[in-house]
């Protein structure tokens, strides 16, 4: 690779534990970098060390005001700065994306070297389907708030991805047995890591399992799509186009009826001409 690297910000994933994980690449990009975001720089610096990097940093957190972005964004022009984070990809559930932002309205580049996800490698495990998921970051700690938000999401027709600690995935399981009914979930835990493991069952097991006994590490809990409906039979359906020919023409009826009970449009206007007539 070439000695210099091109300037502007370069988001560079990180091991999510198992050190070997980091790419050639992002540990090419590290070493080469003018500056390093950290959001720990505590942590990066053990990263930067395994590596054999001695590279500045700087903090960049939550907490990080917008002069800090702003003074960030006027030195991508002529230099690499690195965005990290403590483990995984920056922005996933993770500050940064208010700096991309700001760079790329200022027209600065931004790169990209991608990598390790908790998210995605939860996935993998899980062997829950993973044509379509929905990631939900952390639920609030908040019991109100927390059952709000997975409410929210009971009928996406996806898996939910999300992340908790060790203390509070008993009562967050509980939650999502008692707002999504008992599908089915695994925990991830310890990802690539010593003591990895992925604990399959329903969400009420799931629950009484770790109701006691609250674990150790990162982890990632992934829950099944809601059952597929059942098809209306047409006994079903007739019995709402007549309630709703009362009022409704027929293929008003017919529309409102096939939205409500998930049937094709053309069914439902089929047999409301037969009720009507």
């Amino acid at each position: 690779m070439s000695e210099s690297l091109a300037p502007g910000l370069h988001i560079v994933a990180t091991p999510i534990g198992n050190l070997g994980d980091l790419s050639p690449r992002a540990a090419d990009t590290l070493r080469r970098a003018d500056r390093i975001l950290a959001e720990d720089t505590r942590v990066t610096a053990k990263l930067l060390q395994h590596i054999g990097a001695k590279v500045p940093m700087t903090r960049y957190d939550d907490h990080s005001t917008e002069e800090d972005r702003l003074r960030i964004v006027g030195q991508l022009g002529d230099q690499a700065i690195a965005l990290v984070s403590d483990a995984g990809t920056p922005l996933i559930s993770d500050p940064g994306y208010k700096l991309v932002r700001a760079a790329r309205t200022a027209g600065q580049a931004v790169h990209t070297v991608p990598g390790p996800s908790a998210v995605i490698a939860a996935l993998t495990l899980a062997g829950l389907p993973t044509d379509r998921f929905f990631f939900l970051g952390f639920l609030p700690a908040k019991a109100k708030a927390r059952a709000d938000a997975i409410r929210e999401v009971a009928g996406v027709r996806a898996t939910l991805v999300l992340y908790e600690s060790g203390a509070r995935l008993g009562d967050t399981l509980a939650a999502l047995a008692e707002q999504l009914g008992d599908r089915e979930a695994a925990i991830a835990r310890e990802i690539s890591k010593l003591h990895e493991e992925c604990v399959r069952g329903s969400l009420e097991e799931l629950a009484r399992n770790y109701a006691a006994a609250a674990p150790k590490g990162e982890i990632v809990i992934v829950v099944e799509p809601p059952p597929d409906a059942a098809a209306a039979t047409d006994e079903q359906l007739d019995a709402a186009l007549d309630a709703a020919l009362r009022h409704l023409s027929p293929s008003r009826a017919a529309a409102e009826v096939a939205e409500a009970l998930k049937v094709p449009r053309k069914r439902a206007y089929a047999r409301a001409l037969k009720r009507s007539k």
